[in-house]
């Protein structure tokens, strides 16, 4: 539902010349001037901010867009690369099926694209991890075709011009209405990018500057009074909490086991100390009893880690023993724990056991590059 407002729709030349002037600098934009020049924006560099900008901030993912560029500066160096080291640069990043449909994606566009991106939404949302929303700004940044770009920043910014009031996620299809009408059929990708920079710097959750933005004059949200009212949102519903154990075993030759998750599923592929057998919908052990194998165990309390639709409690414990062989795992040494692909609970589990690994945001690949000296 919109009401009805006497202010005159906004256009898109009000926030395009804003971005001339205001635009962010980000390592995988083409500005404004840059494209006056004839500086084409790199869809393989526009492709991989996407996917890693998927409900992921800009400031945690500046490093590693830069560690992968550098080490992987195109399509079809991603393509070849090795997937346990792509998995490796991911960790920390999070949503670890992005990484997997990363490398998925690179190698369908190195094998049947001859190293090129698709230049429609169709061709580009036939390729692995990309869906409606990627496609669409693909095609406009990357190619400047006339297409519907609509992310949170978008949804916020054009909620509150025309004060949708239906809660999201129900007022999404309102919501990409309004977008298609301000969407421009020039400049489509520099309008896309202008909205999302709209919505990041001025048009925020919470107390948006609205003195400073281009669309003052005709916001409904604005002339009621009540900009953060926009979006309206459903009630969340509370988010179930689940409970395991993880097993941190630390050898008399200072080296952690540690064993590669199934490649399928939560944190599939990635790296992991033993865990019980934990899931979304149901808890594990939280006893030792559950230890990979007999050491001298010890509770080191409990780490909590949220992810999108649960709540996970993990009691740590840590064990010494001897390097035996399982048959499974591996024992990695404590210097190079932080070149591997532990997502971030794991991280927090090894830290609580022996305080050891590196907890930074920085990408795990970042951390081993800056010691070895390679990228």
């Amino acid at each position: 539902m919109m009401r009805q407002s006497a202010f005159s729709p906004p256009g898109a030349e009000q926030i395009l010349g804003w971005y001339d002037r205001h635009h962010r600098e980000l390592p995988w934009r083409v500005s404004p001037s840059e494209r006056l020049a004839g500086i084409e924006p790199d869809p393989y560099r526009v492709w991989l901010s996407e996917i890693m900008l998927q409900q992921t901030t800009v400031t945690a993912v500046r490093p590693y867009f830069h560690f992968f560029t550098e080490k992987w500066p195109t399509v079809a160096d991603l393509a070849a690369a090795d997937t346990e080291d792509v998995m490796k640069a991911w960790a920390g990043l999070g949503y670890y099926a992005r990484a997997r449909n990363l490398k998925k994606c690179a190698e369908a566009v190195a094998a049947n694209h001859r190293g090129r991106f698709p230049q429609t939404e169709q061709g580009l949302k036939a390729l692995p991890g990309i869906g409606d929303y990627t496609a669409a700004a693909i095609a406009s940044i990357a190619f400047d075709l006339r297409a519907v770009v609509m992310d949170g920043n978008i949804e916020r910014v054009v909620s509150r011009l025309f004060a949708i009031a239906e809660p999201l996620p129900g007022a999404k299809p309102a919501i990409k209405r309004f977008v298609d009408l301000l969407t421009p059929d020039e400049r489509a990708g520099d309008f896309a990018q202008a909205m999302m920079d709209l919505g990041a710097t001025i048009c925020t959750p919470k107390r948006p500057a609205c003195v400073l933005c281009p669309f003052n004059e005709n916001c409904q949200a604005l002339r009621d009074g009540d900009p953060e009212r926009f979006p309206v949102k459903a009630a969340r519903k509370q988010k179930p909490v689940r409970l395991g154990a993880a097993f941190v075993a630390l050898s008399d030759q200072d080296t952690v086991y540690l064993q590669k998750r199934p490649a399928t599923g939560l944190l599939g592929g990635m790296t992991e100390v033993p865990t019980t057998a934990w899931t979304a919908r149901l808890d594990g052990a939280t006893d030792c009893t559950a230890a990979p194998f007999a050491a001298q165990w010890k509770s080191m309390g409990v780490v909590t880690h949220v992810f999108t639709h649960f709540e996970l409690r993990l009691t740590i414990y840590l064990g010494r023993t001897k390097q035996i062989e399982t048959g499974k795992g591996w024992w990695e040494p404590l210097d190079s724990l932080d070149g591997q692909a532990l997502p971030s609970v794991m991280k927090k589990a090894v830290a609580a056991a022996i305080g050891r690994i590196d907890e930074s945001d920085q990408p795990q690949a970042v951390l081993t590059a800056r010691k070895t000296g390679k990228p």
